[in-house]
């Protein structure tokens, strides 16, 4: 199996019947016994597809705006796109990215709130006219360098939860916005809807049902002084699961559909990230080194164990915070892994605690687990790994190149895509399908690529 690189041409093996996703892990891990035992990810591109369907099951009327900032990974843009998905995009980088994969300007929202003159200015040139704005110093900016921008009026929303960083509000509040739609006019620059900021998992439906209202209030506003306003966005907060969907769905499609209903032609839109991508990627990291200690070190001096006590172990991974887990600096909660190696069920466990390779105290990933007894050179699987895990390492330390990503689709999610229409053209020229191979060690199976 090839390596994932930065060429157009991307590799996604198609697994037959027989081939779990778990068969390609141990596949990769077998692999790597006599080599450097690097991380890895490993991608179900059908994950993404299902998660769609999930989407449209649930919310018809609302077309998904993907959050490019939650992973940037090639697939992912090429799926999303074949499905009919807009992008939403942070920073020039982004936008730059997305449009190489042949996304319509039309299909893409610049969302970054403080935006370098150079990246509106690069927006312009690119034809990438709806923008972001919550304030009358971006206004300003945008009226002199995209002159032709359609603006999303960003407004704050209440937090998900009140302890959580994430969700602090970000956006002009509700009593603002008369004066930033009133310098609009003035400036000459056409707003045209509305953006609620639900950044962090929301599993409140009460935050959605506020947004909404308030943006009813600001469409009445707008067009007492003279915009038609034509875009909902009700932004992010998506979680994956199919509670919060159904939560949403319920509560507020019926204010949408009381405030905006089907005859005002407006545009529903909203900007899923971890939704499409959290469940379809897998992490594998190893050990590269472990370190017994008290459970209880204040009374102790060097950590030194007496002779009746329980350890507990310190295991050292070779990617931490300054790498795929660098959501943890934000306070995001990481999940336990699994460990990948057979044990027998009673075997005992131990409070364990897991670290990245930079020795820094921050490198925390996970700080209390239960896990067997590992040794150095075993494997650790993390599961919802796909969001927020795929950037540039913020520190390298002995390794400065992201994990590889293995993309796999199973034949029969493949021949749903093609049946549906899914494919396009240029998912077929930029990814390369080929058939998966189980190595010699476990057994031969082999797909034929459907025709």
């Amino acid at each position: 199996m090839k390596e994932i690189t930065d060429e157009p041409q991307c590799p996604v093996s198609l697994l037959d019947g027989g081939t779990a996703l778990c068969d390609v892990i141990d596949n990769h891990i077998q692999e790597q016994t006599l080599a450097e035992k690097n991380a890895f990810f490993v991608a179900d591109l059908g994950v993404i597809m299902r998660q769609h369907v999930r989407w449209r099951t649930h919310m018809p009327q609302t077309r998904p705006y993907y959050a490019v900032r939650c992973n940037s990974s090639p697939a992912v843009i090429e799926v999303l796109a074949a499905l009919g998905s807009g992008f939403t995009c942070s920073n020039k980088f982004e936008l730059e990215l997305v449009q190489s994969h042949g996304i319509p300007s039309e299909d893409i929202i610049y969302s970054g709130v403080c935006k370098q003159v150079s990246h509106i200015k690069y927006a312009a040139k690119n034809g990438v006219d709806l923008l972001v704005c919550d304030n009358e110093a971006e206004l300003r900016k945008i009226s002199r360098c995209h002159p032709n921008a359609k603006l999303l009026l960003q407004v704050s929303t209440e937090a998900c939860n009140p302890g959580d960083e994430m969700g602090m509000p970000f956006g002009c509040s509700l009593k603002d916005c008369r004066h930033l739609l009133e310098r609009a006019k003035e400036l000459g620059v056409q707003v045209v809807g509305v953006r609620s900021h639900v950044s962090s998992p929301c599993e409140d439906d009460q935050v959605y049902v506020h947004a909404v209202s308030d943006a009813r209030c600001i469409f009445d506003m707008a067009e007492e002084i003279g915009f038609s306003m034509s875009i909902l966005d009700i932004g992010g907060g998506f979680s994956g699961s199919e509670t919060q969907l159904e939560m949403i769905k319920c509560a507020v499609m019926s204010v949408v559909d009381l405030y905006f209903p089907s005859s005002t032609g407006v545009s529903i839109i909203a900007e899923p990230g971890s939704f499409f991508v959290s469940t379809a990627f897998t992490l594998a990291v190893n050990i590269i080194s472990k370190a017994a200690v008290a459970r209880d070190c204040q009374d102790q001096k060097e950590n030194e164990l007496s002779a009746n006590e329980e350890p507990a172990f310190q295991y050292y991974m070779n990617e931490g915070v300054y790498g795929p887990f660098s959501s943890k600096l934000s306070e995001s909660f990481i999940a336990a892994p699994s460990v990948h190696k057979n044990t027998c069920r009673d075997s005992p466990v131990f409070s364990s605690s897991l670290w990245g390779p930079s020795g820094d105290d921050l490198d925390l990933v996970v700080d209390h687990c239960l896990l067997p007894e590992l040794n150095i050179g075993d494997w650790l699987l993390f599961a919802h790994a796909g969001a927020y895990t795929l950037g540039q390492p913020l520190f390298p330390s002995t390794d400065s190149t992201p994990p590889p990503v293995y993309y796999v689709i199973s034949s029969r999610d493949w021949l749903e895509m093609q049946d549906t229409g899914v494919t396009s053209e240029t998912m077929l020229k930029n990814f390369s399908w080929v058939p998966y191979f189980l190595s010699s060690c476990q057994t031969e199976a082999a797909l034929s690529v459907p025709a």
